[in-house]
């Protein structure tokens, strides 16, 4: 059997600093306890490893108020501006790990709304990266329907169109035609990740040519649903796996060739442990 592993599979930038930012604070501040607010990325192994190691993660606003003492560290994906200044009102120390990408997003959101635009964002609209930073009215448009029934009045009103780090570039492309075709006083902005963009496409490209394709990555990943999702409409037998344990080997007998994509959150020692046992068995 013949097996691909794309080579874009695995952290991206953005992951890779967040948890590097969780780990070196671990081991630099050993004496005092250490909180993300939310997961740090969307990988259930990295979490419980992290979890070991003391760090606790804090769900909600109500628990954040309740810590009186040691450091906050702020999920990869980015928290609402509410939760930034309501850390600085307590005094409490926090330490921002979101993705430069995002990051991004939110300092456009924040400046465009300002200057009187209508903000657009194009994602998911239960993802953080695309909550909490705008400082007006906004809109967040997912599907090609919710994008033909936006409408503005008036329509003279200025339109910033912006897209979660994530998003697939191709429907991103046509949800802004639709919008466009609006007429109105409209700029659009291509805030999808270069990275993601790439990792997309080498997907695509190899699931096209294998006989079956897994995708590796947690079930709360936006990125890798998209992953299933492009390689899905490019091979029909597209498996999405979290752990090697949630493969089931006989799946592939009959096929000779198998690519393999991950996630940006996922970690290379289980696409390594994924590819090496793919290989091993056949």
């Amino acid at each position: 059997m013949q097996v691909e592993l794309a080579k874009s599979a695995g952290f991206c930038f953005g992951v890779q600093r967040a948890v590097d930012t969780v780990y070196k604070q671990i081991e630099e501040n050993s004496a005092e306890k250490i909180y993300t607010y939310g997961p740090i990325i969307h990988n259930e192994e990295v979490i419980k490893d992290m979890e070991k190691k003391g760090v606790e993660v804090i769900l909600s606003e109500e628990e954040l108020k309740q810590i009186e003492s040691g450091i906050v560290i702020i999920r990869s994906h980015g928290v609402p501006k509410r939760i930034c200044d309501l850390l600085d009102e307590n005094g409490v120390r926090y330490v921002d790990a979101t993705c430069p990408f995002v990051k991004k997003i939110h300092r456009i959101v924040e400046e465009k709304s300002r200057d009187g635009y209508h903000i657009v964002i194009i994602g998911n609209r239960e993802h953080p990266e695309v909550m909490g930073w705008a400082q007006g009215p906004a809109t967040i448009i997912q599907t090609e329907e919710e994008a033909r029934v936006f409408e503005l009045v008036p329509e003279s009103e200025k339109v910033c169109v912006v897209a979660q780090t994530t998003f697939n570039y191709n429907k991103f492309k046509d949800l802004v035609e639709i919008i466009s075709e609006k007429r109105y006083d409209i700029i659009v902005l291509n805030t999808i990740c270069n990275a993601t963009k790439e990792r997309q496409e080498e997907a695509y490209d190899i699931a096209k040519r294998v006989d079956a394709m897994i995708v590796i990555g947690d079930k709360r990943s936006s990125n890798t649903q998209k992953l299933f999702e492009i390689c899905s409409n490019a091979c029909a037998d597209t498996y999405y796996i979290q752990t090697l344990g949630d493969l089931n080997m006989n799946q592939l007998r009959s096929v000779e060739t198998v690519g393999i994509t991950a996630g940006a959150s996922t970690p290379n020692k289980i696409i390594e442990e994924v590819q090496n046992n793919v290989r091993i068995n056949f």
